[in-house]
């Protein structure tokens, strides 16, 4: 069974070494590991997507790994797309492979790219325009000018998005956590950013 386990840790050499010994030793089998976020105090967040053996509970992971000194576990989840790590450069990639469709082909690959559980363009004016079969209903534009977390009604939804345009927003949701940080808010924004520009240029040329 997939998970994914989010940890703050010492940024220090050995550190991911301990922390791949804690999980071999409560069960779980290391499928990829990704830094996320470095901190100035000398601390990182990484992203561990793990497999856990039928009849394991990922409780055990949690109490070993917390047990390792300046380490400490931010989330753990269910992770229904396994452990294929889709990087932000190859989600450009994808989109300049047809950029007509580039805004929507963004929106297919948010979920994946921030391990996210649904993605959605939203309107001013016409509410969700396209969403991933996940995207909750009732959708509504905000006001936001850069990339920020967006609050949500839902306390089970964790809500981040980024202006698109003058008239529409991009969305992405996780269901439970981990929450947001400062970095996918960023990465965010840089991937909407390059979208647009590669829907703008699309559109030029076929004039």
């Amino acid at each position: 069974m997939p998970y994914l386990l989010r940890v703050e840790l010492p940024d220090v050499p050995g550190s991911l070494g301990r922390l791949a010994s804690a999980i071999g030793e409560a069960d779980g089998d290391i499928q990829a590991i990704e830094i996320v976020e470095k901190h100035h105090g000398g601390t990182a967040v990484d992203d561990v997507f793990l497999e856990m053996p039928a009849g394991s509970m990922p409780d055990s992971v949690v109490s070993t790994v917390n047990a390792l000194e300046g380490v400490r576990v931010l989330w753990i989840g269910r992770y229904a797309a396994g452990g294929n790590l889709f990087l932000d450069l190859e989600a450009v990639e994808e989109l300049t492979e047809d950029p007509e469709r580039a805004l929507d082909r963004l929106i297919d690959r948010l979920p994946v790219v921030f391990r996210a559980d649904w993605g959605a363009r939203v309107s001013k004016a016409d509410g969700v325009v396209y969403a991933t079969g996940a995207a909750p209903d009732g959708l509504t534009w905000q006001p936001i000018e850069r990339a920020e977390t967006i609050d949500s009604e839902d306390e089970n939804n964790i809500h981040c998005g980024a202006r698109l345009n003058k008239s529409e927003i991009v969305v992405i949701g996780r269901r439970g956590g981990p929450a947001f940080l400062d970095s996918e808010i960023a990465r965010l924004g840089h991937l909407v950013g390059l979208a647009m520009s590669i829907s703008r240029a699309a559109r030029t040329d076929s004039r």
